[in-house]
C-alpha cells in the first residue's frame, strides 16, 4: 500500500498544480479541489479525492482510498523481530484494502457564509482485499520474523457511504471531518477521516 500512496499524492499533486490557475469567473459556478484525509476506525487509513461541486448544489469525486490493520487471523505469539522494529513495522503483515472509487452527492449548506457545509456523498468503489493466511511456524534468529504465510488476494466491488462535513473557510484552503461507511462482500470499514482542502472550494 505504500507505494501505491506515494504514487497518489504524486497524481493529486499534479491536479492541484493544474487547478491552482483557473479564472474567478469559473469559481462563480464551478469549484474543484483536492482532499487529504487521514482516518481511524476498525481499520487505519487515507484517502485522497479529486472533488467537483456543481452551482454549490452537485458534488462529484474520483479517489483512492488504502486502509489497513493487523491480521485477525495473526498468531499471538508473532514477531516480526528486529528488522520489524528498525522498519517501524513496515514490513509486518496486515489486512490491507486498496479502493479506487467515484463518488456523487449534494451539498447542504449549514451556515449563511458558507463556511460549513455537508458534501453527502455515496458511490462505488473498486476494492482488493490482501489478508494474511496459512501461518507457518519458522526459526528465527531474532533479525526476522517467527512466521510465515501466504497472502490472499481478493478482487470486489464496494458500497460508499460518506456523508463530509466540510469547512472552506478561505477560497483555496479548508479542513474536513468525514465519516465513512464502507460495504463489500468480506469486509465493513466504518470511520471517521480528519484531513485537508486545497483549490478551489467556492465564490
Amino acid at each position: 500500500m505504500t507505494f501505491s500512496i506515494y504514487k497518489n499524492i504524486v497524481f493529486f499533486g499534479l491536479l492541484i498544480a493544474l487547478a491552482y490557475p483557473v479564472q474567478a469567473q469559473f469559481s462563480e459556478h464551478h469549484a474543484i479541489y483536492t482532499t487529504t484525509e487521514l482516518s481511524i476506525g476498525n481499520y487505519l487509513g487515507i484517502d485522497l479525492n479529486l472533488n467537483y461541486i456543481y452551482e454549490e448544489r452537485y458534488s462529484f469525486k474520483i479517489g483512492y482510498a488504502g486502509q489497513l490493520r493487523k491480521p485477525r487471523t495473526q498468531p499471538t505469539d508473532f514477531s516480526s523481530g528486529l528488522s520489524g522494529v528498525f522498519l517501524f513495522g513496515l514490513l509486518n503483515p496486515y489486512d490491507k484494502m486498496d479502493t479506487y472509487q467515484l463518488g456523487v452527492g449534494k451539498i447542504y449548506m449549514l451556515n449563511p457564509a458558507k463556511t460549513i457545509r455537508l458534501n453527502f456523498s455515496v458511490g462505488l468503489g473498486y476494492t482488493i482485499i490482501r489478508e494474511p493466511e496459512n501461518w507457518q511456524s519458522a526459526a528465527s534468529d531474532g533479525v526476522g520474523s517467527n512466521y510465515t504465510w501466504d497472502l490472499d488476494k481478493v478482487k470486489t466491488l464496494s458500497f460508499i457511504i460518506n456523508p463530509k462535513i466540510e469547512f472552506p473557510l478561505l477560497n483555496v484552503v479548508g479542513f474536513t471531518v468525514s465519516p465513512v461507511l464502507q460495504v463489500n462482500k468480506q469486509r465493513v470499514y466504518v470511520g471517521i477521516g480528519l484531513g485537508d482542502m486545497f483549490g478551489l472550494l467556492r465564490k
